[in-house]
C-alpha cells in the first residue's frame, strides 16, 4: 500500500497555494496517496478529490482584528482542522502529517498523532517572530515581549516536534538549524520554484492594458508587511510628477489591505490609471505577466522581508518580465544579477527605475532574456520537487517513482505540423528556443505590438 500524507495549510485554500499544490502533485507522480485539510475560498466544497488528492476544507473565520481575534481565528482553524483529522483518519490511515505555517500550532496536533506512529513534517513558509518585528517593532512593553515570547516557543515546539524540516531557503534552514535546534542533515531545503514547463510567456491578443500604453505589475498577497502602498506611492511619481498617463499599473492579489489600499488609490487620484484585480487564476496571471513590461517586487526591508523568498519575483522571471526590487537578501539570491535593485525604502529611486525600464526596451531585452534562463535553469521547480520527494523517501523508506516518472512534462501542445505552440487557454506560446524570439518578446511586450497595429 502507498503511502499516505496528509498536508495542513491554514493561510490559504488549495490549489490556490501553488507551492503546496506543487508538492501534491509530486507526492501523487511520485506515487504517494495525499490529503490535504485547509480552508474553503469561494465557492469550495467541503470535499472533492482533485487531480488525485484528497481536499478537505472548512469555513474560514471572519478577519481577525486585534490580539484576542487572532488567537480565536488560530484556536478555531486548530478545532476545525483538528475534526478534519479524524474525518481523514476514518478514510484511510496516514502515514505523515505536513504543516505548513503559519501558525505554529500545529504540533500540538501532531503529537497524538506521533504516539499513534504517524511521522510529522514542518514545511516552514514564514517566520513568526520576524513577522513580528516586522509589524510592531521589537518590543518595549511587558504584553509584546510576552507576545513575541510565545511565538518563539511555540516555534521551537514546531522544531522540536518535527521529524523533517522542510525550508523554502538557506535563511531559513539556518534559523531551524540555530535557533530550533534541528540537526542539519533533518533539513532540506525546497525553495518554491515556479514551474517553468506551465509559467511562460505568450502572446497575449488582447491585452489588459485599459487604455495606456505600458503596464507594470504587482503580483501577491497585500498584507502589511508586502509594501503594496509602495506600488501606489511609485504610480503617483510616475503619473503625477513625470505627467507619464501611458502607465497603467495592474495589482493582482488579495490580503488584509486591500480595501485600504482601494481607498488610498482613489484618494491619490489614480482610479484610472490602477487596476485591483482581486483573486487570480492561473489564466489571468499568464495574461498580464505577459502583456506587462516591468513586474515590481516592492517588499520594504524587516526581518522578515529580509530573509524571505519572495514567489512573485521569480514568477516575473519564468514569464521573461524584468523586475524592479528593493535589495533584499534573499531577493538577491533569487533573482541573481537579472533585476533591478533599488536601495530599501527609496520610493522615489523604484520609481525612477520602473520608468528607465519602460524606456529602455534593449534593456527590458536583457534582463527579461536572462530572467526567463535563470527562472529554467536555477529557480525551477524540478529540482525542488526532486529534493521535497526525497524527503518523504527517505523518512518512510519508500521506493517511490520520483515527481517526474515520465520525464518532465511538456507545457506546449500544437494544432498541427510547423504550427505554433499554445497554452492552455489557447494563446500562441514564445519560442524558449530562440533567443532572438525570447529578447524581442522580452523588449515589445505590449508597447511595440501597439505601435504596429
Amino acid at each position: 500500500m502507498a503511502p499516505h500524507v496528509l498536508i495542513i495549510v491554514q493561510n490559504l485554500p488549495v490549489p490556490l497555494d501553488r507551492r503546496v499544490w506543487l508538492e501534491c502533485r509530486a507526492l501523487r507522480a511520485a506515487g504517494y496517496e495525499v490529503s490535504v485539510i485547509c480552508p474553503k475560498g469561494p465557492g469550495d466544497p467541503g470535499y472533492a478529490v482533485l487531480d488525485g488528492v484528497h481536499l478537505y476544507k472548512y469555513a474560514p473565520p471572519r478577519q481577525a482584528d486585534g490580539l484576542l481575534g487572532y488567537a480565536w481565528e488560530f484556536l478555531y482553524c486548530w478545532l476545525r482542522t483538528a475534526a478534519l483529522t479524524l474525518k481523514v483518519r476514518r478514510r484511510a490511515r496516514f502515514h505523515v502529517m505536513q504543516a505548513c505555517n503559519p501558525p505554529d500550532t500545529y504540533w500540538a496536533l501532531a503529537l497524538p498523532w506521533k504516539a499513534a506512529g504517524v511521522k510529522f513534517v514542518f514545511d516552514h513558509h514564514d517566520l513568526n517572530p520576524e513577522v513580528f518585528r516586522s509589524r510592531f517593532g521589537e518590543p518595549t512593553g511587558r504584553a509584546g515581549k510576552l507576545q513575541l515570547a510565545v511565538l518563539k516557543w511555540l516555534e521551537r515546539r514546531t522544531f522540536r516536534t518535527a521529524d523533517r524540516v522542510i525550508s523554502t531557503n538557506t535563511s531559513y534552514q539556518d534559523i531551524a538549524v540555530r535557533r530550533g535546534g534541528v540537526r542539519r542533515e533533518h533539513t532540506t531545503v525546497v525553495r518554491s520554484g515556479p514551474d517553468t514547463s506551465v509559467m511562460r510567456p505568450a502572446y497575449v491578443p488582447d491585452p489588459p492594458l485599459r487604455g495606456g500604453k505600458h503596464l507594470v505589475a504587482y503580483l501577491g498577497i497585500m498584507g502589511p508587511q508586502d509594501g503594496v502602498d509602495g506600488v501606489l506611492e511609485v504610480a503617483d511619481r510616475i503619473v503625477h510628477f513625470h505627467g507619464r498617463t501611458d502607465v497603467r499599473f495592474a495589482l493582482l492579489g488579495f490580503g488584509d489591505c486591500l480595501d485600504d489600499l482601494k481607498r488610498q488609490c482613489r484618494d491619490l487620484g489614480l482610479d484610472d490609471y490602477v487596476e485591483f484585480t482581486g483573486r487570480v487564476g492561473p489564466d489571468q496571471i499568464s495574461r498580464y505577466l505577459s502583456s506587462a513590461c516591468v513586474g515590481l517586487s516592492p517588499d520594504p526591508k524587516s526581518p522578515l522581508n529580509d530573509v524571505s523568498t519572495m514567489n512573485k519575483t521569480m514568477e516575473y522571471m519564468a514569464y521573461a518580465l524584468p523586475v524592479v526590487a528593493y535589495r533584499l537578501t534573499e531577493t538577491v539570491v533569487s533573482a541573481g544579477s537579472c533585476a533591478v535593485y533599488v536601495e530599501p525604502g527609496d520610493t522615489d529611486g523604484l520609481a525612477d527605475a520602473v520608468l528607465h525600464l519602460i524606456d529602455d526596451p534593449a534593456r527590458r531585452a536583457e534582463l527579461g532574456a536572462q530572467g526567463r534562463r535563470r527562472a529554467e535553469r536555477v529557480l525551477d521547480w524540478r529540482p525542488q520537487a526532486q529534493a521535497y520527494v526525497g524527503v518523504y523517501d527517505e523518512l518512510l523508506g519508500f521506493r517511490s517513482a520520483g515527481p517526474f516518472p515520465d520525464g518532465w512534462p511538456a507545457a506546449e501542445r500544437r494544432t498541427g505540423p510547423g504550427v505554433a505552440p499554445k497554452d492552455r487557454w489557447g494563446n500562441q506560446l514564445v519560442d524558449l528556443r530562440d533567443q532572438d524570439a525570447l529578447r524581442t518578446f522580452a523588449a515589445a511586450r505590449v508597447a511595440e505590438r501597439l505601435r504596429e497595429g
